[in-house]
C-alpha cells in the first residue's frame, strides 16, 4: 500500500478511485467491513482503493478538551489498513485551517478534482467540513451533482454492541479488554520500549519488563493475561498496570512478567497484547502476601492461555 502525507500530493496520480473517509482509529470490525467493501468495489470498477484518514484526530483540533486517546499509533493504523488490501492511504494533516473548509468545497476540491471519486463508502456517523456541516445527506446530494455514487455501510454489532472507536476506548479504559477485543476483532495491544524499573519484581521472584508505552490508550489499572511480542517471538505473560500500591508508588507503571527466561531486554521494543483482566489492583499488607497473589495470578493466566491455545 502506498502512503501519501497530504491530499495535494495525490494530485494527478489517480484517474478513477473508490474512496472511504474516516479516522479509522483501531481499525475495528466495523472499519474492517468498510475496507473489505472498498477493496471489492474498487476491483469491480477497475479503480484504486483509497483510504483518506487524518492526523491528528480531528476532535483534538476542534475540541482539544475532548481529545480522545488513540487506540493505535499512526504506523499501526496504517499497517492494519494495509492488511485489508487498500491501494493508497492518504494521511491528511488536520489543522484549524483544514477544518474551516466548507463541506461542499471539500468534496469538489479533494474528492472529485484530486481523487476522481467514482464511489465513496462511508459509515452512518460521517461528519466533515466547517462546523461539521457535512454529513451523509450532504455527500449524497453532491454525488448527484458531481456524478459519483455514495454508499453508507451500516454499523457492525457484536453481542448487541455497535463497534465504534469511542465504545472501544471506554471499554479499554475500564479494563474490560475482553469486551473491547470482540469489537476490535483482535486483542488490544500497547507498543513501547522496555525501560529500567525499580527492580522489585526480580527481588520478589517475578522479574518484570517495564514498558514505556507509545500507544496512547493503555488499559485501566489491574492485572491482565497478556502475550508479549518481541520481534518474531511471542511469549505468554502476566501484566500489572497501576501505581504499585503495596510499595507506596504514585506513578502508573506497566510491568509485564514474561513466562520465559529471555535475558537482558532493556531498550528493546515490546508489544503487549491484552486478553483478559484477572483482578483489580490492591494494596497488600506484606510483600509475602503480594508474592502469594502473583503466584496465583500466574497460575490462572497459564490456565487461560492454555485454553486459548486449544480453542
Amino acid at each position: 500500500m502506498k502512503v501519501l502525507r497530504s491530499l495535494e500530493r495525490a494530485r494527478g496520480l489517480l484517474r478513477r478511485s473508490v474512496i472511504t473517509i474516516g479516522n479509522f482509529d483501531g481499525v475495528h470490525r466495523g472499519h474492517q467491513v468498510i475496507l473489505q467493501t472498498l477493496r471489492s468495489e474498487a476491483a469491480k470498477r477497475s479503480a484504486s482503493a483509497v483510504v483518506l484518514t487524518f492526523e491528528p484526530h480531528p476532535v483534538s483540533v476542534v475540541r482539544p478538551d475532548a481529545a480522545p486517546l488513540a487506540i493505535m499509533t499512526l504506523p499501526d493504523r496504517l499497517r492494519a489498513i494495509a492488511a485489508e488490501k487498500a491501494d493508497l492511504a492518504i494521511v491528511q494533516h488536520f489543522s484549524r485551517k483544514f477544518a474551516a473548509i466548507d463541506a461542499d468545497d471539500f468534496v469538489r476540491r479533494f474528492l472529485v478534482e484530486i481523487l476522481d471519486a467514482q464511489l465513496i463508502l462511508v459509515g452512518d456517523d460521517l461528519n466533515f467540513g466547517r462546523d461539521r456541516g457535512g454529513n451523509v445527506a450532504t455527500l449524497a446530494r453532491a454525488g448527484r451533482d458531481l456524478d459519483f455514487e455514495v454508499e453508507v455501510i451500516p454499523p457492525v454489532e457484536v453481542d448487541g454492541v455497535v463497534a465504534r472507536s469511542s465504545a472501544i476506548r471506554e471499554l479499554v479504559a475500564k479494563g474490560e479488554v475482553a469486551s473491547a477485543n470482540r469489537l476490535l476483532g483482535r486483542p488490544h495491544f500497547v507498543r513501547g520500549r522496555i525501560e529500567h524499573g525499580a527492580g522489585r519484581g526480580r527481588g520478589l521472584g517475578f522479574a518484570t519488563a517495564n514498558l514505556k508505552p507509545e500507544t496512547p490508550l493503555v488499559p485501566g489499572d489491574g492485572v491482565y493475561v497478556t502475550a508479549a511480542r518481541l520481534g518474531s517471538r511471542r511469549i505468554d505473560s502476566v501484566t500489572s498496570i497501576g501505581s504499585t500500591p503495596t510499595f507506596g508508588g504514585t506513578e502508573t507503571v506497566i510491568e509485564a512478567h514474561l513466562l520465559a527466561e529471555l535475558g537482558d531486554l532493556y531498550g528493546k521494543p515490546l508489544v503487549l497484547e491484552f486478553f483478559e483482566k484477572l483482578r483489580d489492583q490492591k494494596r497488600f499488607d506484606t510483600p509475602a502476601a503480594l508474592v502469594e497473589q502473583i503466584g496465583d495470578d500466574v497460575g490462572r493466566a497459564r490456565s487461560i492461555l492454555a485454553a486459548r491455545s486449544r480453542a
